[in-house]
């Protein structure tokens, strides 16, 4: 068998010109006699990042008592600006990344731990695949707490790394899938016997080197007759048959694989050394009786509970609709009994149907957090289910997963300040992309940059805070200051421009 050439789906936006420097002036000079009409200057966003005017709003429509402390991780997939983007829980943005054009997007943004340090982790990449299910030719990033890259992690051989899903271990590895095109008879299930099967490899790569370390491929362990997806027809009847589409990964408590398998409403145990299947659940040839309440169809992101229970986030819908909505499952195995048993399920109160993408993970109190993937939604429940913050992106975007984490961002840059004058005064704009540790804002101003004696103060109140200086100062500049009111970044000083 051969590898044969992927085909990718260029996703076409518009291009966004990010302003450099630490400093905005937002206006020009102009000659008095020179008209200047109010519907001809767009307002930006935001003033002091006029780059990020095409951010995509973030609404919270939830806010209860009793969350967990953390930010909300997503990756706004439509619009000019893409890429990880973190907010707080009003939805006011803390740090976002532009991911590079064209066709570039980001997927699985979310807080790990390298070398005993959290880290942030995303792919980066185009997304293509056949009958409307995304196959991922990319690869994955990993940042520090200074939003510094560490390193890119990359499939071993020819190939390049699937979206879905990226673990990293604590023996320094990064386990992530890759759909590789194959030729293969697909005479038996009715394709063509000079075809293409997308084989669903699962890799484990040291990060420091490189180097595979395990590989597994779902050709070897799982048959096409279990697949409910349809083959290609027609005039792509030679395109790659997606016949598994694994989706997630993960560790189980015995070290062994955890995974899942859209297209085969299948979740599995592989054995982390000998790559055996240990047990299926669902699908056509499940080891294990699962009730009625449990079943489950076109599912993500199979994990392992601290309680010993499993948790999925079950789509219901599909290539087929097989349930009325979405939700987040739990439930409990015994490999003895070989059972599986219902143990709660997690609903979005306007009972949500995503027919794509999708993540429902625990939180530190028992609590869960679910990304509604296609709807670009999220939601964080109580233990009992009780919706405690919802909140969405714009209905034209989507979030492939969302997570909600703790993290200690600290910018390397310097805070950004825009300026503007308001009749006789001058407002300053103060922001720090990516800084989570900014409690209050400090404006200076005077007459040189060295002499800024005029000091005006004011709370943080979301990404950028504004700060008003009585009269028409020659220079202004920015202080961001930390909780014991100490100072923790400047920005360079500013010519002010009536």
């Amino acid at each position: 068998m051969t590898d044969v050439s992927r085909r990718t789906l260029l996703l076409g936006s518009a291009a966004a010109v990010v302003a450099g420097g630490a400093g905005y002036l937002v206006g020009a000079r102009r000659e008095p006699d020179e008209p200047a009409p109010a519907s001809a200057v767009k307002v930006p966003k935001y003033r002091s990042r006029p780059d990020l005017d095409g951010l995509p709003d973030v609404t919270i429509t939830t806010a209860a008592a009793g969350t967990v402390p953390g930010h909300v991780f997503l990756t706004p997939f439509a619009g000019a600006l893409r890429g990880p983007l973190i907010v707080d829980e009003q939805g006011s943005p803390i740090w976002f990344k532009k991911v590079p054009d064209p066709a570039t997007v980001a997927i699985d943004f979310k807080v790990q731990r390298y070398r005993g340090r959290p880290v942030l982790t995303w792919w980066e990449g185009t997304i293509g695949g056949t009958g409307g299910q995304g196959v991922g030719q990319g690869e994955f990033v990993l940042a520090d707490e200074s939003y510094r890259e560490i390193t890119r992690i990359r499939a071993a051989g020819s190939e390049q790394a699937d979206q879905h899903d990226l673990v990293l271990t604590d023996r320094g590895t990064a386990l992530f899938w890759v759909y590789d095109p194959v030729r293969y008879d697909l005479s038996p299930v009715g394709g063509p016997s000079d075809g293409v099967l997308h084989d669903g490899v699962l890799q484990e790569i040291d990060i420091a080197t490189g180097r595979r370390i395990f590989e597994w491929r779902a050709r070897d362990h799982v048959t096409l007759p279990e697949s409910y997806a349809p083959l290609p027809q027609g005039d792509s009847a030679h395109l790659p048959y997606d016949y598994l589409h694994p989706n997630s990964v993960s560790l189980d408590r015995d070290g062994h694989l955890l995974f899942s398998a859209r297209h085969t409403w299948g979740l599995y145990k592989v054995h982390r050394t000998t790559g055996e299947v240990i047990w299926r659940i669902g699908g056509k040839k499940s080891d294990l009786r699962v009730d009625e309440r449990s079943s489950f169809s076109w599912q993500h992101d199979f994990q392992r509970r601290r309680d010993g229970s499993y948790s999925i986030f079950d789509n219901g819908a599909g290539i087929t609709v097989e349930r009325e909505y979405s939700r987040g499952l739990i439930f409990r195995v015994d490999e003895k009994a070989k059972t599986v048993t219902f143990v709660a399920e997690h609903v979005h109160p306007q009972r949500l149907s995503a027919p794509t993408q999708g993540n429902f993970r625990e939180l530190a109190d028992g609590g869960t957090f679910i990304g509604w993937g296609q709807q670009p939604h999220f939601t964080e429940h109580a233990a009992d289910g009780t919706v405690r913050l919802a909140g969405h992106l714009p209905a034209d975007n989507q979030s492939y997963r969302a997570y909600k984490a703790e993290w200690p961002g600290v910018a390397r840059d310097q805070p950004a300040l825009g300026l503007r004058v308001d009749g006789g005064n001058v407002i300053a704009s103060a922001s720090w992309n990516g800084h989570t540790g900014v409690s209050r804002w400090r404006a200076r101003a005077g007459g040189q940059p060295g002499a800024l004696s005029t000091a005006v103060e004011a709370a943080r109140t979301g990404f950028e805070t504004s700060l008003t200086l009585a009269g028409l100062p020659e220079y202004v500049v920015v202080e961001a200051l930390d909780e014991r009111n100490q100072v923790i970044g400047s920005s360079s000083a500013i010519p002010v421009r009536t």
